[in-house]
């Protein structure tokens, strides 16, 4: 499914690449233009296998955002690994678990500024699920005829020969500690061609992302001089399924809710109650029903009357080649839900979703009763016209529509006297809202053609209005107040908060041409 890149774009030969390089940059640009040729995909290769042995030890640091010792130890790694490389570098303060700020020094007051964003910590793991020694013991595998995935010798990675489609098995293999090497990769490219960058280089690597980014704009709003720039690249996410480059506009914002429905003060037995006390468990069901028709469109009134997508959007996103059939196949799923016409259209819409439901027990610990309560846990997917508090209070209002008065906490004996429906209802962001960038902005016509200039026009980089994943765009851009583009640089297919994450290494090349490409076009 997943093509190389760099076997569609047009041939560029080492000779011609090397008598490139050594034009003058004074010749090939004006004020601040690097004048660096574009990286060839098999100069891209060989820089991307000089860095192999260094991302398979920074992958083998822990890195969940809880464990502050582990969070500070990748970041003195990756600041040594900028260091080498020339860069001016700064622990930026945040409770123990500081983000770490590189720049690379002797910027030209000719040139914009980009600050790249990327994140070091990971997801939680369960060891027992991954199908190799450790996630934090990263391994090469191949896919056998069987088309399983099979260890190999990760001597091959370092030299020799490389598969693109092999892949590298660990935590944060490729989110998101793969676009950070990728990045490392692409300097030392560039000081390789011996050119100057075209636009002043800036990085944050962000501390607690898998956590909600809870303290990102504290950080920031503490260095906003530091950090000031003219535009912010953003290297998360995952690519589009086809793997052709990717830009994206958007990302939704994320909330949780929590809704609580009451029945007696205890659980009650059912044969003596059964028919008698109304059953908790039933009655969230149907409260649930109430807010989604079969079509998986939230009927809750007003949930999507702020969404505003023009005919010009549309025709974006009807250019995504989303192969629909592939895809709910690939889900396990017969049909969609209704809420856009395609996939894409679908994610510019706010989502009200079930994340987990719990009513006393099941299986080997149930019991013949009527429970006293039950539980439905919500996430909401947030847009940039649909905030948390817009939605959580529709939700609200939807809910004693139903005829159900709304208590803080568990009832007391009087309201459960007055009321014959009770019922709790709390929302809260998790901690990124959602954020949207016009796609003919400066920076998003300038990105699209360093892809362009990079891989070809054809077939063209696909654009993304906005991705159904969350990142904290919208924290970043409140503070700093300048336009973005989301460029992903990872296979979709990389199982990225699971087990067996993994990055394709075709992926890894790819990545390093493309941020070589931003690097040397002018902003």
């Amino acid at each position: 499914m997943h093509l190389q890149l760099a076997a569609r774009q047009p041939a560029t030969s080492r000779a011609s690449h090397r008598l490139r390089a050594l034009v003058p940059a004074l010749m090939l640009g004006a004020a601040g233009l690097a004048g660096a040729a574009e990286l060839s995909a098999a100069d891209a290769e060989r820089h991307a296998q000089t860095t192999y042995r260094e991302y398979f030890q920074l992958l083998s640091l822990p890195n969940d955002a809880i464990a502050p010792e582990d969070v500070r130890k990748n970041v003195d790694w990756l600041e040594q690994a900028f260091r080498k490389r020339g860069f001016t570098t700064k622990q930026l303060a945040n409770n123990g678990k500081p983000m770490l700020y590189a720049e690379m020094p002797n910027p030209d007051a000719a040139r914009k500024t980009v600050l790249f964003y990327m994140h070091l910590d990971g997801q939680p793991v369960i060891p027992a699920q991954w199908a190799q020694k450790s996630p934090w013991t990263p391994v090469l595998k191949h896919k056998t005829a069987q088309g399983n995935w099979e260890e190999i010798d990760s001597a091959q990675l370092f030299s020799g020969p490389l598969d693109p489609e092999w892949r590298v098995f660990g935590r944060s293999s490729a989110d998101d500690k793969g676009p950070i090497m990728m990045m490392l990769a692409a300097i030392d490219a560039l000081k390789a061609s011996g050119a100057q960058p075209a636009v002043n280089i800036k990085i944050i690597l962000d501390s607690e992302e898998e956590k909600g980014s809870p303290s990102i704009s504290k950080v920031m709003q503490a260095n906003r001089e530091l950090l000031r720039c003219d535009a912010i690249v953003i290297h998360d996410g995952p690519m589009h399924a086809s793997n052709r480059p990717t830009l994206v506009f958007g990302n939704r914002g994320a909330a949780e809710a929590r809704l609580t429905v009451y029945g007696g003060k205890v659980p009650l037995h059912s044969g003596h109650y059964g028919n008698y006390a109304r059953n908790p468990a039933q009655q969230l069901a149907n409260l649930l029903a109430s807010m989604k028709n079969d079509e998986g469109r939230v009927t809750v009134p007003g949930y999507y009357d702020h969404v505003k997508i023009s005919d010009a959007d549309r025709k974006i996103m009807a250019a995504v080649p989303d192969d629909q059939v592939a895809l709910n196949k690939r889900l396990g799923i017969a049909h969609a839900d209704k809420v856009g016409a395609n996939y894409q259209e679908a994610m510019q819409y706010p989502s009200l979703n079930v994340r987990g439901m719990a009513s006393a027990a099941v299986g080997d610990k149930v019991a013949n009763i009527v429970p006293d309560k039950a539980v439905a846990e919500l996430d909401l997917r947030t847009t940039p016209d649909s905030s948390a508090a817009y939605l959580g209070k529709l939700i609200e209002q939807h809910v004693e529509r139903q005829g159900y008065h709304l208590v803080k906490n568990a009832p007391t004996d009087e309201e459960r006297s007055r009321y014959d429906k009770l019922a709790t209802f709390t929302y809260q962001s998790e901690g990124a809202d959602a954020a949207g960038s016009p796609i003919d902005s400066a920076v998003g016509t300038w990105a699209y053609k360093s892809l362009t200039d990079t891989f070809g026009a054809n077939p063209a980089p696909v654009r993304i209005r906005m991705m159904g994943g969350t990142v904290p765009t919208a924290e970043i851009v409140g503070v700093l107040q300048v336009p973005f583009t989301i460029i992903p640089l990872v296979n979709a297919d990389n199982n990225q908060h699971a087990a067996n994450e993994n990055l394709r290494m075709g992926n890894y090349v790819s990545g390093v041409r493309t941020i070589y490409g931003l690097l040397t076009h002018p902003l």
